[in-house]
C-alpha cells in the first residue's frame, strides 16, 4: 500500500471546526457563550466545531466575531494545518496589490 492511501483524506471543515475550538476553550469561552453573541444554535456550532456540518463564510463571520478573531487567522492556522498534513511547505505569504487611488 503507498503512503498516500494509507493517510485518511482530511476534511476543511474538520480542520476549520478544529481551530475554531481550540480558539474558543483557549479563551475560557463556552459553546453557549459562543452561540449566543454569534446567534448560531448551539447544536449547529458543536457540529461545526467537531467538522461534521460545512460553515458558510457568514457564520465563520460571525462565530469568528464572538471570538473576536479575524476570520483570516483561523484561515491562516487551517491553512498551516493542512500543509503540515500534507507534508508540504505552505507558499510564502505575498503583500495584495494596493488599487491606484
Amino acid at each position: 500500500m503507498r503512503q498516500e492511501e494509507a493517510l485518511k483524506p482530511v476534511l476543511v471543515r474538520e480542520l476549520i471546526g478544529e481551530s475554531l475550538r481550540e480558539e474558543r476553550v483557549g479563551q475560557g469561552k463556552t459553546l453557549r457563550e459562543i452561540s449566543k453573541t454569534a446567534r448560531v444554535s448551539l447544536g449547529y456550532l458543536s457540529e461545526v466545531e467537531r467538522g461534521q456540518k460545512e460553515a458558510s463564510s457568514e457564520l465563520l463571520a460571525a462565530i469568528c466575531g464572538a471570538l473576536d478573531l479575524p476570520l483570516s487567522m483561523v484561515l491562516h492556522v487551517v491553512s498551516e494545518k493542512m500543509a503540515s498534513y500534507e507534508k508540504v511547505t505552505p507558499l510564502p505569504i505575498r503583500p495584495v496589490a494596493q488599487a491606484a487611488a
